[in-house]
C-alpha cells in the first residue's frame, strides 16, 4: 500500500458500514479520502475521531443517484486535490420489493443507485485518470454473492431486483476490463462480492423484520456474517498488489453462511 501514500481515493456510501470503515482504513494508510455520502454529518463525525493518523478526510455530501450531484462532487475533487486515482463504488440499497407486485418506484431506486450511479462514477473516475496521464488507477466494486446467481434468499426477502443489479455489476466489472485491455490501459478493476455483512443496508432499505418474524438485530446474532473490517482486508489486498497482478473478483463469506 506504500505506494498509494498521498494519492486519492473517492469512497461513495461512506457514511456507515462497508464505506465508513474502508474510508477510514485508507487514512490509516497514508491516503487522502473523498468520502461520499448523503447524511454527510456522519462522515464529519467519522472525521472528527479518526485522530492522528496519516491521510485526510474530506466528507463530501452527494446522492450517487443523481447525476448533477456525482459530476459536482467530482468537479470539486478535480479543483481542490487534482483528481481521482481510486474509486471505491460502495453506495448501494437492496429495495424490497418483489418481481409480481413492485413498486416500481423502489426498482427503479435500487437501479439508479446500484447501476446508473455505479456506472456514472466509473466513467467520471477513469476520465479523472485520463485527463491526468494516471495509468495507475484502481476501481474497486463492491458488489454482492447475490450477483453470482440467485439464492434462496432473493425469494425470502424480495431482493430479485437487487440481484439483478448486482449480476449486473458483474457484467459491467468485466466489460470494463476489455474495455480498458483493448487501450492497453493498466487501471485495474476489481470485483468483490461480501456474504452477510454486518451493516446498515437492511434498515436503509426499510426492514423492520425479516423472515421468519425475525428483528434485524436477532437476525445478525443468530446468522453468521462478515464484519466490515473483513471487507476493508479484502480491498487492501487488491490494491496492495504489484503493478503486473490484478484481482478480478473476490467472493468473501463467513463460515457456515446457510445461503
Amino acid at each position: 500500500m506504500h505506494r498509494w501514500n498521498g494519492r486519492v481515493a473517492m469512497v461513495t456510501g461512506a457514511s456507515a458500514g462497508i464505506g465508513a470503515a474502508v474510508a477510514k482504513d485508507l487514512v490509516r494508510h497514508g491516503l487522502k479520502v473523498v468520502a461520499i455520502a448523503r447524511r454527510v454529518e456522519r462522515v464529519k463525525a467519522l472525521k472528527s475521531d479518526l485522530g492522528d493518523l496519516s491521510g485526510s478526510l474530506y466528507p463530501l455530501k452527494a446522492d450517487v443517484s443523481k447525476e448533477d450531484e456525482v459530476l459536482a462532487a467530482f468537479a470539486w475533487v478535480k479543483d481542490n486535490l487534482g483528481g481521482v486515482d481510486i474509486l471505491i463504488n460502495n453506495a448501494g440499497i437492496t429495495g424490497n420489493s418483489t418481481l409480481h407486485e413492485g413498486p416500481v418506484s423502489k426498482w427503479r431506486s435500487v437501479l439508479d443507485l446500484n447501476v446508473l450511479g455505479l456506472s456514472l462514477c466509473t466513467k467520471e473516475a477513469l476520465q479523472s485518470m485520463q485527463e491526468r496521464g494516471v495509468d495507475d488507477g484502481h476501481i474497486v466494486h463492491i458488489s454482492s454473492i447475490n450477483g453470482h446467481g440467485v439464492p434462496e434468499h432473493s425469494l425470502q426477502y424480495g431482493l430479485m431486483m437487487y440481484s439483478a443489479t448486482k449480476n449486473a455489476v458483474q457484467v459491467l466489472t468485466e466489460g470494463l476490463r476489455r474495455e480498458l485491455a483493448q487501450r492497453n490501459s493498466k487501471i485495474k478493476v476489481t470485483s468483490i462480492s461480501p456474504g452477510m455483512v454486518k451493516t446498515e443496508i437492511l434498515i436503509a432499505s426499510g426492514y423492520d423484520l425479516i423472515p421468519p418474524g425475525m428483528t434485524i438485530d436477532q437476525a445478525y446474532d443468530t446468522i453468521p456474517h462478515l464484519k466490515c473490517e473483513d471487507i476493508c482486508d479484502a480491498i487492501t489486498y487488491a490494491l496492495g498488489t504489484p503493478p503486473h497482478v490484478q484481482i478480478h473478483d473476490l467472493i468473501i463469506k463467513p463460515v457456515g453462511e446457510p445461503m
